[in-house]
């Protein structure tokens, strides 16, 4: 299959419907990329002339990109190996729907059941999404279980069952349901991930590459904010005493030779108490402001 309006100077990128969709969008307009969707349909639009923007499941994106439906595309490393698909993968890009964190799949049996190791399970039968990766699993450990494809609503099955693999970001789901995770199986985060064609050919690639810098810098911005001050001269070491130990600040000189001013990142959390600090240590005109791109 070929991409709709692959040419060498239109790259077709394919994005995720459903939980990750407004991550992505909010990924994207970080990076400097505004997407918008219509109210009903798959193609929405961007605000760059070279690219054409496709929308489906995260869980058969990989395909997609493999066949070369799409030039490039964003889906969960699970979902790359639940197809064991042959892509190539730019970046990781750690964020999700709620935290930015890996998600697990986790094997699980209900808390008052006789199961406690996987061996338990010989003989079984377990419900999941992700049935290649579990047949793989089961079978690198030697025990037979069927495994059966879950249509949704996994976590409801484990008690009809012997037990289930399912995804968690927190636990607290499965934990509310009395399930009890016996193995994790696999880690898995978002991936950027690029046709074999599309890479190389030199024009696609290159903007695949330009795309996934920008995407990263935005990840890498979120929770920091940037820091403005002049400070005396004179208290200068001891100002940048107060900043965090793995920050280099950037300091330069005034026209008031007395002072210098300072600019450096923060982690968002240690602003509010580390404002005050600076203040008291001499530090006037903070400005503190948000960052959308940090890239090293």
């Amino acid at each position: 299959m070929t991409a709709e309006g692959t040419s060498q100077d239109r790259l077709v990128l394919g994005i995720p419907k459903g939980s990750l969709q407004e991550s992505t969008l909010d990924l994207f307009a970080r990076a400097g990329y505004r997407i918008s969707i219509p109210e009903r349909g798959y193609r929405p639009a961007i605000d760059d002339p070279g690219i054409t923007v496709m929308m489906f499941r995260a869980q058969e994106l990989a395909r997609y990109v493999e066949d070369g439906v799409v030039d490039m595309g964003l889906t969960g490393y699970d979902w790359i190996c639940e197809n064991e698909a042959d892509v190539v993968q730019v970046a990781e890009l750690v964020y999700a729907k709620r935290e930015r964190k890996p998600v697990r799949w986790v094997l699980a049996v209900p808390e008052e059941g006789p199961v406690h190791k996987v061996e338990d399970l010989e003989g079984g039968i377990v419900a999941t999404e992700l049935v290649n990766v579990t047949r793989n699993y089961f079978r690198d450990k030697g025990v037979d279980v069927k495994v059966e494809f879950s249509w949704g609503a996994t976590e409801g099955k484990a008690r009809m069952l012997d037990g289930i693999v399912d995804v968690t970001e927190t636990g607290s789901s499965l934990r509310a349901n009395k399930l009890r995770v016996i193995d994790t199986l696999l880690e898995s985060t978002t991936r950027l991930i690029a046709n074999r064609n599309a890479m190389a050919a030199e024009a696609k690639r290159a903007k695949i590459e330009n795309i996934a810098m920008l995407l990263g810098g935005a990840i890498e911005a979120i929770g920091k904010v940037g820091l403005k001050m002049n400070v005396p001269a004179d208290r200068l070491e001891e100002l940048t005493a107060l900043l965090p130990a793995e920050k280099c600040p950037t300091v330069s000189s005034l026209t008031d030779r007395d002072w210098v001013a300072i600019e450096v990142i923060v982690e968002q959390r240690i602003e509010r108490e580390l404002v005050p600090r600076l203040i008291r240590a001499g530090a006037t005109g903070i400005i503190t402001y948000p960052l959308n791109k940090v890239i090293h």
